[in-house]
């Protein structure tokens, strides 16, 4: 009976997809992108060949990699992961980009997303001086919620050493992945002005998060190079009811009107098919809408995206620039499950892997 339900609602998926996208007018998205972690050294093979053979194909003109330290950096060798990928390996990446006009942007986690779990990660443990909220220690084991409210660690952005280490990492990852523009992340970010911060205690959130957008943003354009961020903490969680997650409940949300025009905002939402790039669009920031493992819902998003741009005004119309799936899982569980080589437990509809063919179609 599972397994019937479980095919009823595929099939309801592929039905729902075809009669949403049949009007779409056949103006072309800017951005049709694809956001997966890179993978490891022994996954890089199988991972090319799913470029060639189902991003390529697809159309797909983007492609962000969440490095993190997921790379050999000779600028700070302290900070690699223990099997990470060599710069002749991400070579073999950037020239099959380029065979397939595939635009190749790496990402590293700034500001927030310095933990994970009950597991910090490389920047905070090995510069430990550089951490927001010293004084919240790391669970054995974790759970949420928790009466430090740790959801992931921060850097604080006002100490006077983190970004002499930050700008060497990100000029040696763009460097390395010969790109024009680099994805900082910065996503849900709890700990942000905390009052025990000797530097930043006080101070006013949205102008912490505006200021360190801006920081990134100027030595990125310095080089000629474009910042992407996720949109999550330049929405009001309160107000429209999206929560901590999808939205800010701590005060950033107003540094929507202080941050730079000139960088990309990556709009997740993944529950709900929420239009909130409409709003992003009429500050006057570029904008693209990001699904993760519910098709019917991506369906909805991407038909919004082609609406958006076709009923706009002239102004408002280049700053719909499209739709970028989102992966989870690294590349290796993807890959396994985009090929059926697992058996995957749980919901077999809403699945990132079934997400992609629905809104991708070769």
């Amino acid at each position: 009976m599972k397994k019937l339900f479980s095919s009823l609602l595929l099939l309801s998926c592929s039905i729902l997809f075809p009669i949403l996208t049949k009007a779409l007018p056949k103006d072309t998205l800017p951005v049709r992108g694809f956001c997966i972690a890179a993978p490891t050294t022994g996954k890089l093979a199988p991972f090319l060949k799913f470029i060639r053979e189902e991003l390529a194909p697809r159309q797909i003109n983007t492609l962000v990699l969440r490095v993190d330290f997921n790379y050999q950096f000779t600028s700070h060798p302290e900070l690699r992961d223990a099997d990470a990928l060599s710069q002749a390996q991400v070579k073999e990446l950037v020239k099959l980009c380029r065979q397939h006009n595939i635009r190749l942007i790496p990402q590293i986690n700034l500001l927030g997303h310095q933990s994970w779990a009950s597991h910090t990660t490389n920047f905070l443990r090995v510069y430990p001086d550089f951490d927001e909220t010293p004084w919240v220690k790391m669970p054995e084991k974790y759970e949420w919620p928790n009466a430090d409210g740790l959801y992931c660690k921060s850097y604080c952005p006002l100490h006077p050493g983190v970004h002499k280490i930050v700008f060497e990492l990100v000029d040696e990852i763009c460097d390395a992945f010969e790109s024009t523009a680099f994805h900082a992340g910065m996503d849900e970010v709890f700990y942000l002005g905390e009052d025990k911060c000797p530097r930043c205690g006080g101070k006013d959130k949205a102008e912490l998060f505006a200021g360190e957008v801006w920081k990134i943003r100027n030595h990125l354009a310095g080089k000629g190079r474009t910042l992407w961020i996720w949109g999550d903490r330049l929405l009001d969680g309160k107000t429209t009811g999206m929560g901590m997650w999808e939205a800010s409940m701590n005060n950033t949300h107003r540094a929507i009107d202080m941050v730079p025009r000139d960088i990309m905002v990556c709009d997740w939402h993944y529950e709900r098919p929420d239009k909130t790039p409409v709003y992003f669009a009429s500050k006057g920031l570029q904008v693209i809408t990001c699904p993760w493992r519910m098709p019917a819902n991506a369906a909805l998003q991407l038909k919004d995206m082609y609406n958006f741009r076709e009923t706009a005004t002239p102004e408002m119309k280049p700053r719909y620039q499209g739709m970028m799936q989102t992966v989870w899982s690294d590349a290796g569980q993807f890959l396994d499950e985009f090929y059926g080589q697992s058996k995957f437990k749980g919901d077999t509809v809403n699945t990132s892997a079934n997400c992609f063919r629905a809104i991708f179609n070769k």
